[in-house]
């Protein structure tokens, strides 16, 4: 049927003054008009698309909700990872951020950074292609998040078409939805009313309602967004400057703080978390800190990252909040490396919007210098917001009993001894213990560990105590039937873990140290370790001296490493593992004896040829020491276009510089 050209012209018109009054609504939070009359507006467009079916298009306003819900969550890689930020609690560690971007940038003088709200929210990615949004997904562990496209259609302020013309072809960008504290208030009340489950505060109401199966109740959440940054971009190139990129978002219709601003040097910063903490209780939104960036895009690279956040960033969390209530008694936990944690069964108290019911007294060093006891009326605070602990003693009680470390693991019974020096008292039960035994296979189990789908927290609990497992390597030897046994597993379950398991097998070498659970050896110390040794055997008789040549291992570090390896049950279920087929590839070693060992390089400007992390990582390969700052102890600067300071302090130090061109020669002759 051949629709009237009026109709089309009435369609358009309706489609673009609907998305115009979301974008003034929404992103200039300035309404051209009643929501009466939006809705009368919407309306109109959804009868004639009802009327002209062929009409209906992917970014129509009316197709925001309506979707059917979905059985699960298929998962998304991010192209570019999705990082978490640094925590500073002080100002103190504030200007200790500041001195390190300075430092490693060769600044005197002061930085720019761009200031804005931390929203207590979910973190997600919104993807554009041709203006057009296509994909949506949670940040999940940084690397692979879940799609929840079909929910984040239904916000409102999303836009499902960007405005204007001039965007990238390619547009990921980030963002934080949250639940206003008013809509918040509304659902409790009407969840309430009804007698369902209410919500412990907005951080959980948003992420709950975003990741519901079905995005009609998505829909009828009151969630809202703020977009902070950009991920992959493709097509056009974006301006040098963070705070400029986040105007172009807003023309392009995506919704930004209005309390996002540029300040000149780190106690400017300081200035806007007073105003942003003074401000906080006024705001509509939850906020528990602001964010510091780095406005230059060039200095940001420069910068870098470590391990999993930027160097460039940093979040300036509020003071925690606190209240008062009682010790009715002291537990201890034992955790997976044999650990005890003093933990206080508190009479329930509400903190931030969260009902607190138990908080960590650390150790026995902070029960003593804090003098705590048993039946002391303390003011606790949530640790940044999140860990529940006791901050100091409002006044001690007749009742009070002293808090005493026991002779004996609570949970296996083996002794608990305390090292000379040492705060923490420890489990000596090993791999016997339960409490350490569940926490051990649990990390080994773990995403960023041996990633075993399905394998959670509960199946791990009952596999141990119905004796199935004793360590990681039983994992292995689970048959179909066992499984199939367990509470609320069927075959297929049961099978599913089984290929899970099967998959695992092909790891890396450095995932596989990771999931050991060495004490102290995180994801980056364990990929170190896997650089420098390239396998397991090494590793078995490394010394606490050469350990410590590794970049950031220190003494503690190694002593920790050097004792897990010269313990026999280590090795026993090490080689179980490797028998029950576990491999990873081959490993490039950067020996000592290399062209550039002991050689120290700063990179400046941009290289034509190379990224900065390509070249650093050619450097690397050849055993010299990439650095972020020139000092006595540089051997070379390599100078790109457009280098900056370095440039002129390598000159002034009389440092040797190499052009793109000599320094490509370099690499070609070592290589």
């Amino acid at each position: 049927m051949k629709i009237p050209q009026d109709i089309l012209n009435k369609v358009e018109k309706l489609r673009h003054e609907l998305n115009e009054n979301n974008y003034h609504y929404y992103v200039l939070d300035d309404p051209k008009i009643s929501d009466a009359a939006w809705d009368k507006m919407f309306q109109e467009l959804k009868a004639i698309e009802l009327e002209y079916p062929d009409l209906v298009t992917p970014d129509s306003p009316t197709q925001r909700i309506g979707a059917k819900p979905l059985k699960s969550f298929s998962e998304v890689q991010h192209e570019i990872p999705m990082l978490s930020l640094d925590n500073a609690f002080t100002d103190e560690d504030v200007t200790d951020f500041d001195e390190r971007v300075r430092d490693r940038l060769g600044e005197t003088e002061s930085v720019q950074y761009s200031c804005e709200p931390k929203l207590d929210g979910l973190a997600v990615s919104l993807r554009y292609e041709n203006g057009k949004f296509v994909q949506g997904s949670t940040r999940g562990d940084g690397m692979t998040g879940e799609n929840i496209t079909t929910n984040l259609r239904t916000l409102q302020m999303v836009p499902l078409q960007l405005r204007g013309k001039d965007y990238p072809a390619v547009l990921e960008v980030r963002g934080e939805v949250y639940m206003p504290k008013a809509g918040f208030l509304a659902l409790n009340k009407n969840a309430e009313e009804k007698g369902e489950k209410i919500f412990a505060n907005p951080r959980n109401a948003a992420a709950g309602s975003l990741r519901q199966l079905d995005p009609n109740i998505t829909a009828s959440r009151p969630l809202s967004i703020f977009c902070y940054g950009v991920g992959k971009v493709e097509g056009k190139k974006l301006p040098d400057k963070h705070s400029e990129i986040l105007a172009c978002l807003k023309t392009w219709g995506l919704p930004i703080s209005s309390d996002t601003t540029v300040v000149d040097g780190i106690e400017k910063c300081l200035a806007y978390h007073q105003k942003m903490q003074a401000k906080r209780e006024k705001l509509a939104y939850e906020i528990d800190g602001v964010v510091y960036k780095v406005n230059s895009i060039k200095e940001q690279e420069e910068l870098g990252f470590v391990s999993r956040a930027p160097r460039w960033a940093i979040a300036h969390k509020f003071p925690a909040e606190q209240a008062h209530t009682v010790i009715e008694s002291v537990e201890f936990q034992v955790g997976r490396t044999g650990a005890l944690t003093p933990v206080a069964r508190l009479k329930p108290v509400s903190v931030g919007g969260v009902t607190v019911s138990n908080a960590t007294l650390h150790n026995m060093d902070e029960v003593r210098r804090k003098q705590i006891h048993m039946g002391d009326e303390v003011i606790i605070q949530r640790a940044g917001d999140v860990i529940p602990e006791v901050v100091s003693v409002v006044a001690s009680h007749h009742a009070k009993k002293e808090i005493h470390l026991p002779a004996h693991c609570p949970v296996c019974h083996s002794t608990v001894e305390q090292i000379e020096g040492e705060a923490i008292a420890r489990c000596t039960g090993g791999l016997f213990c339960p409490a350490q035994r569940k926490e051990s296979i649990k990390h080994f189990a773990s995403r960023r560990a041996m990633d075993i789908e399905g394998l959670g927290d509960k199946l791990v609990d009952q596999l141990v105590e119905a004796k199935l497992i004793t360590n990681a390597a039983d994992l292995f030897d689970l048959s179909l039937e066992q499984l199939a046994d367990l509470e609320r597993m069927a075959e297929k379950s049961a099978q599913n873990l089984l290929d899970a398991l099967e998959k695992s097998k092909k790891t890396t070498l450095a995932r596989f140290l990771y999931s050991l659970g060495i004490r102290e050896v995180g994801e980056a110390t364990a990929k170190n370790l896997a650089k420098s040794y390239g396998d397991l055997q090494p590793l078995f008789s490394a010394t606490e001296e050469t350990l410590q040549d590794i970049e950031d291992i220190g003494p503690v570090v190694a002593k920790h490493i050097v004792a897990f390896f010269a313990e026999e049950h280590n090795h026993k279920v090490i080689d179980k593992l490797i028998k029950a087929g576990i491999h990873w590839p081959k490993v490039t070693v950067a020996h000592k004896t290399q062209a550039l060992t002991g050689q120290t390089f700063v990179l400046t400007g941009t290289l034509s040829t190379l990224t900065r992390e390509e070249a650093k990582e050619k450097l690397e390969n050849l055993g010299a020491k990439v650095a972020g700052s020139v000092s006595a102890k540089t051997s070379y600067v390599v100078a790109g276009v457009d280098a900056g300071s370095k440039l002129k302090k390598a000159k002034e130090m009389e440092v040797t510089v190499l052009d793109e061109d000599e320094f490509l020669k370099l690499l070609k002759t070592h290589s």
